[in-house]
């Protein structure tokens, strides 16, 4: 089967069986990470969603049992802006659970306004990267060969490398759509890195670029923003996805046979992509990258 921009998520797992499975995503209250949730479940998963708002995940799992009555799927308390949450969910997910077979570091924000984390890092850096460097770090003594993590990324990477001498914009005019794009740029070197540790012990790094699809993630555009996104797809003759859609590259990367034993790569409509930048893959920054990540969470990762 072909399968590109307009692939539905349902569509990628028919056939996969995911029984015995274990999936945690982040993020997964509603959109691309919902959607998700439904295709890993439609598969024969089990899953775990680290949400933000309790309302909305208590709404997702809802939606999620009247669609699909024999699921097995909760979910837990997430606040990525704060390293103190990240490893209470971390704890909580290892007092549960003895095993993680699929991780989604799917959510994240776009384009905010300046702010800080808790912890006082620029909070699209630290939501978007920090907080799943540690989360995945802290569980990966969980992660159970073979294995699939998936980072959510854009291709608005290309907006921005990392700003290596001023990642949290101290000194620096703050540019939302740089920060933005500094911490897709940081969920690619994040992948490269992992795959590099893991790649050869069966546990698989992958990034994804979903598309535009219009969810909360957009809750702080402007009007102007949300034009000028208008304008790009238009003139790349692209369209907005739905959040079915959305979820479909993340859904065959974590599930393609193909990609059973290849890690590392960019994915973008249900695919491998050569449109990442040299500076987001490079395997000197990555490193660099984690070298600097264990710094600001205060924790060393070594390589098994």
């Amino acid at each position: 089967m072909t399968w590109g921009a307009k692939t539905d998520a349902n569509d990628v797992v028919d056939g996969i069986d995911l029984s015995g499975k274990v999936a945690l995503i982040t993020g997964a209250s509603g959109g691309i990470g919902l959607e998700t949730a439904r295709a890993f479940l439609r598969a024969g998963a089990q899953v775990v969603l680290a949400n933000r708002n309790p309302d909305k995940s208590q709404a997702a799992l809802a939606d999620l049992r009247a669609d699909l009555p024999a699921a097995k799927v909760e979910a837990g308390a997430l606040e990525l802006d704060s390293l103190a949450s990240v490893r209470a969910f971390a704890a909580w997910y290892s007092e549960k659970y003895s095993r993680l077979d699929l991780l989604v570091n799917n959510a994240g924000v776009m384009a905010t306004p300046m702010d800080r984390t808790a912890d006082g890092f620029e909070i699209q850096f630290g939501i978007n990267h920090l907080g799943h460097y540690l989360l995945t770090n802290l569980l990966l003594p969980l992660v159970t060969a073979p294995a699939r993590i998936v980072n959510l990324t854009s291709d608005g990477h290309a907006l921005s490398d990392v700003k290596w001498d001023d990642p949290n914009w101290e000194t620096l005019e703050y540019v939302p759509w740089q920060a933005y794009g500094q911490s897709k740029t940081a969920n690619v070197l994040f992948t490269t890195e992992l795959e590099r540790r893991l790649g050869n012990k069966g546990v698989h790094a992958y990034a994804v670029h979903p598309g535009v699809v219009g969810t909360d993630l957009f809750r702080y555009l402007s009007d102007q923003d949300k034009s000028w996104l208008d304008k790009r797809l238009a003139e790349n003759k692209l369209d907005y996805k739905t959040p079915q859609q959305g979820a479909a590259t993340t859904v065959w990367a974590a599930t393609a046979p193909e990609l059973e034993t290849q890690g590392g790569i960019y994915a973008e409509d249900c695919h491998v992509s050569d449109r990442w930048k040299a500076y987001a893959h490079d395997p000197a920054a990555a490193k660099r990258l984690w070298a600097l990540s264990e710094q600001m969470v205060g924790q060393t990762f070594p390589e098994a």
